[in-house]
């Protein structure tokens, strides 16, 4: 964040990665939705992007860059954001995401220090999308379930600036690569809290996520993400396929967001009128010593 004036702050970020799914145009949506979360989790509105790409050329047909650079386009406008440009390099395999900037209010920026006890914690995507993507990679989900992992990726975490600019977030960060229990765990400890979880809460994408646990359809970085979030976290009666969902590896995630119980029914209310994935209340902010986690069943 780089403070303009009183009133306005820039936000800058940058996020890019290799395809995820086969289809060229759906790869390019959910990298663009994925690149302007970090934005929405600050409480900022998007304003520029720049296309950031590597492609092997002799691997990749024109016609399929085209469809990744529309799928990224279209979803930049959406966000109501404008494309300036970017740059492209030859590359052994295909990467593509957006340097974004972002305007905030600095009264209204959300970070992930801010969480105080007796905040809801609020997930705003059902988890659960890089099991199913290792389950597309390897041949074991139905088309249905990739078109609705799919779409619940490319769905844009706008719903931040519209929380933030009413004061009733107190924390806020995007679920991406380090799961759920990471980036929770980080965010208690740069608030110096700790958190209850009831893992029946948290929503899936679909049941058969668990389904594909059982087939041991789990990324390797999710299983990374476990072995370390032992570390801070006692569980009471969860499953280890709860577990793993918990740890999930997500792309393009929801965002994870403390509400103070005052503002909680009126944040659920905008979170469905927004028609957010989902605005599930998963546990709740406590006073700790330590970034502990506690999840029960």
């Amino acid at each position: 964040m780089y403070r303009i004036d009183r009133k306005r702050a820039l936000v800058q970020t940058t996020d890019f990665f290799t395809p995820i799914v086969d289809d060229p145009f759906s790869y390019g949506q959910i990298a663009a939705a994925n690149a302007l979360s970090d934005v929405y989790a600050m409480g900022g509105r998007p304003l520029t992007a720049l296309n950031i790409m590597g492609v092997p050329v002799d691997l990749v047909p024109p016609a399929a860059i085209r469809e990744i650079l529309r799928g990224g386009a279209l979803k930049i406008k959406q966000a109501r954001c404008t494309l300036l440009g970017g740059h492209t390099i030859k590359n052994p395999e295909p990467i593509y995401g957006l340097a974004v900037t972002g305007l905030v209010s600095p009264r209204h920026m959300l970070t992930n220090a801010g969480a105080r006890p007796g905040d809801a914690l609020v997930l705003t995507k059902p988890l659960g999308t890089g099991i199913v993507t290792t389950g597309i990679k390897r041949g074991l989900t139905a088309p249905s379930l990739e078109r609705k992992v799919i779409a619940i990726m490319a769905r844009l975490n706008d719903a931040g600036p519209e929380l933030a600019e009413c004061g009733w977030v107190h924390a806020a960060v995007d679920v991406t690569g380090f799961g759920l229990l990471g980036h929770l765990a980080a965010m208690l400890g740069a608030s110096r809290v700790g958190a209850e979880i009831d893992v029946g809460s948290v929503p899936s994408v679909s049941r058969e996520v668990f389904d594909l646990i059982a087939a041991g359809s789990v990324p390797g970085g999710s299983r990374d993400n476990l072995a370390y979030a032992n570390e801070f976290t006692e569980w009471d009666g969860v499953s280890d396929a709860d577990k793993t969902l918990l740890a999930d590896a997500q792309t393009s995630g929801g965002l994870l967001l403390c509400v103070p119980k005052r503002r909680l029914e009126a944040a659920l209310t905008l979170l469905k009128r927004l028609r957010t994935p989902c605005g599930a209340v998963i546990g709740r902010v406590v006073r700790s010593t330590k970034p502990k986690i506690r999840v029960s069943s």
